[in-house]
C-alpha cells in the first residue's frame, strides 16, 4: 500500500513563518480549504506529514508502507498536476525545470527527505506546465481568489445549493452562489457577479451586509451587521468577522468583530483584533511594501504594492490598534496602546509601541489561551502545549526589545 506524504521544503517553511510556527505548510488555507484539505479531496486519502519534529507531535509522519509518495505541502492541485503527480513511476522525482522546484517523489524509501542525497539518484521527470504553489507570505492573499474558484467548483459540482429563504436577501448572479445547509441569512447582499460565494454549513450573514465574490464563509462563522466584504476574501471556520475586509484570510476561529479596516492580510487561528483595529496595506508614496523576513531577520522587499498584515495564531490586538504596511506578527503576541506598531513583533511578546514591549510569560499565555478556547467548549492537548513550548523556546533570541 501506498502512503501519501506532504512535506515541507525548508527554505519555503522558513519563508511562511511566523504560520509555519504551529502547522505543516500544507495547514496554510487558501481559498475554502486548506492545501491538506485539497489534496485530501482531489487524491480521496488522509495524507501523512513531513514536517519539523515537534509539529510532528500534532501531524503523524506516515507508517511503514510498500511505497511513498512525497508531494510538497506548497502545491495546491489542479487536473494537470495531479494526474503527473499520480503517474509518477517508482524511484523517480518530479520538478519544474525552470526553478527546479521539486514538486514530488516516489520512492520505497521510508526515510526520504526533501534534502537527501538519494534524491539526486532519482529518475527526473519534468513538469512544464504552470501550477500554483504557495511560497511566499503573500502569496496566501494573491492567490486567493484563483484558489476560492477552484475550490468551489470541487466541492459544489454534482451538487444542489441550501435555499435562501429570506426575501430581504437580494441575490446578483445567484447561481454563481452555493449555501450549505444550516446557513442563515437576514437582509444581506450577496453579489457573485465577479466570482463566486460559498457559505459553509450553519454560518451566518447578518442584518446589512454587502458581500462581493469571490468570498468563502466557513462552518459555523459569522458575518456582523453591515459588514462589507471586497472580493477575495476567506473567512475560515467558526470566525466571526465584521467592518471592511478586503483580500484576507482568517484561518479559522479567529475574530474581528467590530468596525476597522482588514486588506491583504492574513491571520492565524485564535486570533481577536479588537474594536476599530486596522491595517494599511498601500504606502502613501505608493512604493513597494518591505516586511521581516525571518531567514534574514530583517526587512525585505515584497516587490508588492499592496500588502498588509500578517499575524500568527493565538495573538490579539486590543482596541484602535494600528498595524502599518508590511507587518509580521508571531505567535501568541498580546498588543496594544497608541500609534502604528513595529513592522515586526516577535512571538510571545507583550505590549506596544508607545508602552514598551517585554516577554509574554509562557504560563500566562497558555492560562489566556486556554481561557480563550475554553469559551468555544475546546480544550489545549498536552501534545499542542508541548508545541507552543518549543515555539516559545524557540523564538527567545527574537525578543530583544
Amino acid at each position: 500500500m501506498m502512503s501519501v506524504v506532504l512535506f515541507d521544503d525548508p527554505h519555503t517553511r522558513r519563508q511562511l513563518l511566523p504560520f509555519t510556527f504551529t502547522r505543516p505548510i500544507s495547514g496554510i488555507r487558501c481559498g475554502i480549504l486548506t492545501l491538506t484539505e485539497k489534496w485530501s479531496m482531489w487524491l480521496k486519502t488522509t495524507p501523512f506529514f513531513l514536517t519539523e519534529t515537534y509539529l510532528s507531535l500534532l501531524y503523524p509522519s506516515a507508517p511503514n508502507s510498500a511505497s511513498y509518495l512525497y508531494i510538497n505541502g506548497s502545491l495546491c492541485p489542479d487536473p494537470t498536476l495531479v494526474q503527473a503527480i499520480l503517474y509518477l513511476p517508482l524511484e523517480s522525482q518530479l520538478r519544474n525545470p525552470q526553478t527546479n522546484q521539486l514538486l514530488a517523489v516516489r520512492t520505497a524509501t521510508a526515510n526520504w527527505t526533501p534534502d537527501d542525497s538519494l534524491t539526486k539518484n532519482l529518475d527526473v521527470q519534468l513538469f512544464e506546465e504552470p501550477y500554483t504553489s504557495i511560497e511566499q507570505l503573500w502569496d496566501i492573499f494573491l492567490k486567493n481568489g484563483d484558489q476560492l474558484r477552484m475550490d468551489y467548483a470541487q466541492l459544489t459540482s454534482d451538487r444542489s445549493s441550501a435555499a435562501i429563504s429570506d426575501e430581504f436577501t437580494r441575490c446578483y448572479k445567484s447561481e454563481n452562489i452555493f449555501l450549505e445547509e444550516g446557513v442563515t441569512i437576514r437582509a444581506a447582499i450577496l453579489n457573485a457577479e465577479g466570482g463566486p460565494i460559498y457559505l459553509g454549513k450553519n454560518s451566518v450573514v447578518s442584518e446589512g451586509a454587502i458581500i462581493q465574490g469571490p468570498f468563502a464563509l466557513g462552518e459555523g462563522a459569522v458575518i456582523g451587521q453591515g459588514a462589507k466584504i471586497r472580493p477575495n476574501c476567506t473567512i475560515g471556520p467558526f470566525c466571526k468577522v465584521s467592518g471592511e475586509v478586503n483580500n484576507s484570510i482568517l484561518f479559522g476561529y479567529s475574530n474581528k468583530a467590530h468596525d476597522g479596516y482588514l486588506g491583504n492580510a492574513v491571520l492565524g487561528e485564535w486570533c481577536n483584533l479588537g474594536a476599530n483595529t486596522t491595517n494599511s496595506n498601500l504606502k502613501n508614496d505608493y512604493t513597494t511594501v518591505k516586511l521581516y523576513d525571518y531567514s534574514t531577520r530583517a526587512l525585505e522587499d515584497s516587490g508588492q504594492l499592496f500588502c498588509g498584515l500578517f499575524m500568527g495564531d493565538y495573538t490579539k490586538a486590543g482596541i484602535n490598534t494600528l498595524f502599518n504596511t508590511g507587518t509580521v506578527v508571531g505567535v501568541n503576541v498580546n498588543v496594544f496602546g497608541a500609534g502604528f506598531q513595529p513592522k515586526h513583533i516577535p512571538s510571545f511578546t507583550w505590549g506596544g509601541q508607545a508602552e514598551g514591549f517585554s516577554t509574554y510569560r509562557y504560563e500566562k499565555a497558555l492560562d489566556v489561551i486556554q481561557a480563550t478556547i475554553g469559551r468555544r467548549q475546546l480544550t489545549l492537548s498536552d501534545r499542542q502545549q508541548d508545541v507552543l513550548r518549543h515555539i516559545f523556546e524557540q523564538t527567545k533570541p527574537d525578543r530583544t526589545y
